[in-house]
């Protein structure tokens, strides 16, 4: 699990893109696309680990609500006997 936690991290995706310009411009790329590509992927890398963290965080709270819900039929239930 700490290996896809860092694999989700935005400074890593930030060096792995930094390198392959790096190598991308050595072979003669044009600068500009290699600037463009650059941007994308780091946006894109980072809406989608804003979705998927904030995925988690509303799963966690739909399963803290649905806990609560039980524990509350629960002590209905158990007052009535």
């Amino acid at each position: 699990m700490e290996l896809l936690n860092k694999l989700k991290s935005r400074k890593l995706w930030a060096a792995m893109v930094g390198v392959i310009v790096g190598v991308a411009m050595m072979f003669g790329i044009d600068p500009n696309v290699a600037e463009t590509v650059s941007g994308a992927v780091i946006s894109v890398v980072s809406v989608v680990t804003y979705i998927i963290t904030e995925g988690r965080i509303d799963a966690a709270a739909v399963g803290d609500a649905a806990q609560k819900v039980q524990d509350a039929m629960n002590a209905v239930a158990a007052h009535e006997d």
